[in-house]
């Protein structure tokens, strides 16, 4: 079936739906990842998106029941060049169409997704509306400009667990997990470490994560314009000197905030699997998993405050450690998945942090 993309600036690319019928708006953001397209649709990051794959071929590994990041499609829509019709992963159980059409998820395939790109990087993330309902481009155009911009916007409300849960029971650490959205595959990484995993909504009264008496706390990835999110920036600044604090992401962000520093959009954003980051400790330059609209202004940080991570693409913010309290967090997704393992150490500094704590 035919149908047509709508950018706000005006542009229309034609193309054809996969999975469901009817419309989708959000953000069209382009990620660069050759691999892990389970990973995006189910990454709560992407959440108000449309995501637009830039490597030319989804789907010929299918869907599988243990790689998705959370329980349920994430992405608004999705935009490829081509659709695999048929997957030969031995660890495939049901095609891509299968999965979009079980979770009436819409999705556009054979347009041009270079030009695309190339339109992104040029005017910046614009808001868009697929649709095979309309095909008139001037109402397409004025409803990708009535779809809320993403400045301002708090995501992390939509995305986070409506009550608290245990992923993992037992363990020598108890860490708390505040939800911004957060990847299964963080609490895996956490669970391997023998940690006590508990996962807490985003809107958890400070009392509440204090009387969970943890160990150590992990600030989330999530969606959304980190400076919207002052109920977070709060917590964070209440339980700081109490906690050795891991943020992630828009974890990250809010930890910026909660010492004083300020947040600001990027034109495109960073998501894909291969961005380069150096560690200014080591020198080590890792490669790094990323999913972000916004970046923290590191010259708004305060003299406590140590730059530990840039991103050598544009030398943005990537990571940070507080001089005096138990307190980092990075702007890349450690765990990785989709990506390489590069970082997964820093589970490691976090949870040797929280022994340090523990004296």
């Amino acid at each position: 079936m035919k149908a047509l993309l709508a950018l706000e600036d005006g542009r229309i690319f034609q193309g054809y739906a996969f999975g469901t019928e009817g419309e989708a708006g959000g953000e069209v953001i382009f990620d660069t990842g050759m691999t892990g397209y389970q990973e995006v649709l189910t990454d709560p990051s992407f959440r108000g998106q449309i995501v637009t794959i830039t490597y030319p071929l989804v789907g010929n590994c299918g869907i599988n029941s243990q790689d998705s990041e959370s329980s349920r499609p994430q992405v608004e829509a999705l935009i490829v060049r081509e659709k695999s019709t048929i997957y030969s992963s031995w660890r495939g159980e049901e095609t891509l169409e299968e999965y979009f059409r079980r979770h009436n998820l819409l999705g556009l395939e054979r347009i041009d997704t270079r030009a695309l790109t190339r339109h992104i990087r040029e005017k910046g993330a614009l808001r868009g509306v697929i649709s095979t309902r309309d095909s008139d481009p001037a109402s397409l155009i004025k409803k990708a400009r009535q779809i809320p911009p993403m400045i301002g916007r708090d995501l992390v409300r939509e995305v986070t667990t409506p009550a608290p849960y245990v992923w993992q029971e037992e363990g020598k650490f108890n860490i708390l997990v505040v939800d911004c959205g957060v990847k299964f595959s963080i609490l895996k990484e956490l669970a391997k470490r023998n940690c006590r995993v508990v996962v807490y909504p985003a809107t958890s009264p400070v009392e509440e994560i204090i009387k969970e008496k943890p160990h150590g706390v992990v600030i989330s990835n999530g969606p959304g314009d980190p400076a919207s999110l002052s109920y977070l920036v709060d917590l964070v600044q209440k339980i700081m000197e109490r906690f050795p604090i891991m943020g992630i992401c828009i974890g990250h962000q809010i930890m910026a905030q909660a010492v004083g520093g300020k947040t600001s959009r990027l034109k495109f954003g960073h998501h894909g699997t291969n961005h380069p980051v150096k560690d200014l400790r080591s020198g080590w330059v890792a490669i790094t998993t990323q999913n972000h609209g916004f970046v923290v202004d590191s010259d708004t940080l305060p003299p406590e405050v140590e730059v530990t991570h840039i991103n050598l693409n544009d030398f943005t913010l990537e990571g940070m450690r507080h001089k005096r309290l138990p307190f980092f967090s990075v702007q890349f997704h450690p765990e990785a998945h989709p990506g390489p393992h590069d970082t997964v150490y820093l589970f490691d500094e976090f949870i040797k942090m929280v022994e340090d704590n523990l004296g």
